[in-house]
Order: C-alpha cells, then structure tokens, then sequence
C-alpha cells in the first residue's frame, strides 16, 4: 500500500540525525497526517502511465514541504497541538521550530533531487523545481495576504478566495503537477492535473474551515479555538457578515477581536453562523469546487489512478477531520 511505504519512509527519513534537528524533524513527521499530498503526487504520476516507484522520493519530499508549513504555522498561530499532541515549537520553543521547518523545507528539494536515482530525467526534475519554487513562494504571499485580510477585518469573498489558492491549493497543486512530470506526463496532462488539484485544494481548505465550527472539540488534534484567537476570517464569517443584520457584523467582528474566553467567543459565533446559514452556504461553495475536480480531472485517460483522484475530490468534503 502507497500509504504505509509513505508513512516508512517518513519514520527513517531523519532517523539517522541522531542531533537535536534530527529529533524535532521525527517530532514534526512522526506520526504522519493524512499524507494527502504525497499521495496525489503518486496517484498523478500513475494517472499520466508513470511509475510511483520513479516519484516516491518526491512524494516524501512533498510531505516534509507539507509538514514544514504546518511547523511554520503552528508559530505565526501560537499553537501548542499538532496532531493531537504537543507541536514543535510548544515542546522544542519557537527559535526551534523554525530551523526545523527550514530543514524540513529543503528535505523537499532534496526528495526531488533523488528521483534522478530513481530513473526521472533530468530536465522534468528541473521542472519540478520549478514548479515547488513557485509554489513556495506563492505560499509565502498567501500567508502574508491572510494577515492583511486579519489585520484589517477584511470580509471580501474574493480576497479570502486567492488566500485559500495561494496558501492552500497551491501546495496541492504542486504535488500534482510534479507527479505528471516526473513520470513523463505531456503538458495537457500536467494542466489537467494542475486545475484538478487546485479546485481540490479549495474544496479542503473550505470544508476545513467549516470543521472549524462544526467539528466536536479535540476531533482534529489541534486548538478549537484557533481561528477565533487569531482572528482569522475565513468563508463562513464572511458569508454571514455578508447576509447578516447590522447587529451580526457588530457581534461578528467583536467574537473575532474581542479579548473574552476564546472557546466562549466560538460558540456565540457558531450561533451567528448556524442562523444565518453561512455554514451550509460554505459547504455548497465546497461540493462546487469539489465536483469542478471531479469534471477536469475527467479529461484524463481512463485508470484506476483516475478514479482515486475524483474519490479524493469526494472525500475532501465528506472527512470529519
């Protein structure tokens, strides 16, 4: 199973750092998430006639650039739980967590770089670079885009929209893209894929910020309340600050910026949200964007790998973590 190779290699992957790097790197990879990334860099590359065994050290790389965001993230957010458990710089201190995440970051590049030992040309693994570098900068304006849209109280759909591509689907569709290339897929193929992923990478960040107030506490093994204590303005704020009551918005914006128990702001939110039925309305733009995967990712040669990119496209809007 693709699954359990992955999640192998990620334990052994730093295991012979026996220094402090190499214990938080372990701490950041192990155990492994939901490995979504790596795994739709496989499944495209075999969607494209190529094989996973060519682009398996790329996918191991995606999923250290992957893990390498959340490490990041988890300082900008203050959070203390990754996972279910204790994150990176809650247990090792901030200073830390950053190197670990730069390390993690070029552990990405150094995936790519070993598929020229796995058989992938030299001229697709220069395009792979490529397209990580873009992304990793893209990611970087989609972070500091969602701290503008915080900062200011921003409730504009469109802006919320390229901060969910950049930092979000973007990673997605990079995964995917590098897939098809590494194995040889031509341009229209790549594409294909690169649109799929991105629809996909919005129908996930979506339905993430839906669980953000739907989910039951302690389900994701991270903070409930991170979104609230950050202020963050994500799609079902902005739609019920959008169709609320002058009154809503008063409130909607007080929840986000206010100083009381953030637990007791998320709740009084997810009244305001559930009454003005910004939640379902959020869930709709997620299934669209899920069903626009589906349809491009349909312009693809029929595989089994196919079929297992439009179940992805399901299952990023049906998961309850």
């Amino acid at each position: 199973m693709l699954v359990e190779r992955i999640s192998d290699r990620l334990a052994k992957r730093w295991q012979a750092e026996t220094s402090l790097l190499g214990e938080m790197c372990v701490h950041a990879l192990v155990p492994s998430g939901k490995l979504f990334r790596p795994i739709l860099l496989l499944e495209s590359a075999l969607a494209v006639g190529g094989d996973a065994e060519v682009v398996l050290p790329a996918a191991i790389g995606a999923e250290c650039g992957h893990v390498a965001s959340l490490v990041h993230d988890d300082i900008i957010d203050n959070d203390d739980l990754r996972r279910g458990r204790p994150s990176v710089q809650y247990k090792f201190g901030a200073d830390n967590a950053i190197v670990t995440g730069d390390a993690l970051i070029f552990d990405l590049f150094a995936g790519l770089a070993e598929c020229r030992g796995t058989g992938a040309r030299a001229d697709r693994i220069v395009a792979a670079l490529d397209v990580v570098a873009r992304c990793g900068i893209d990611l970087c304006r989609g972070q500091s885009l969602e701290a503008e849209l915080c900062e200011r109280m921003d409730f504009d759909l469109g802006t919320y929209l390229t901060v969910v591509r950049l930092k979000t689907a973007t990673l997605f569709k990079s995964a995917c893209e590098c897939g098809a290339l590494l194995a040889g897929g031509d341009e229209t193929m790549v594409r294909t894929l690169g649109a799929y992923a991105e629809n996909l990478g919005c129908a996930f960040q979506i339905h993430d910020d839906v669980m953000s107030y739907t989910r039951k506490t302690g389900v994701m093994g991270k903070p409930d309340t991170s979104d609230i204590r950050n202020g963050r303005v994500t799609l079902p704020v902005i739609l019920a600050y959008q169709t609320g009551t002058p009154d809503d918005r008063a409130d909607i914006t007080e929840m986000l910026v206010g100083d009381g128990d953030p637990a007791i702001r998320r709740d009084m939110l997810v009244t305001i949200l559930d009454r003005t039925g910004a939640l379902a309305a959020a869930s709709g733009l997620a299934r669209e964007y899920s069903e626009n995967a589906i349809a491009t990712v349909n312009g693809l040669p029929v595989t089994a790998s196919r079929g297992r990119l439009c179940g992805f496209a399901q299952a990023a809007i049906d998961r309850d973590r």
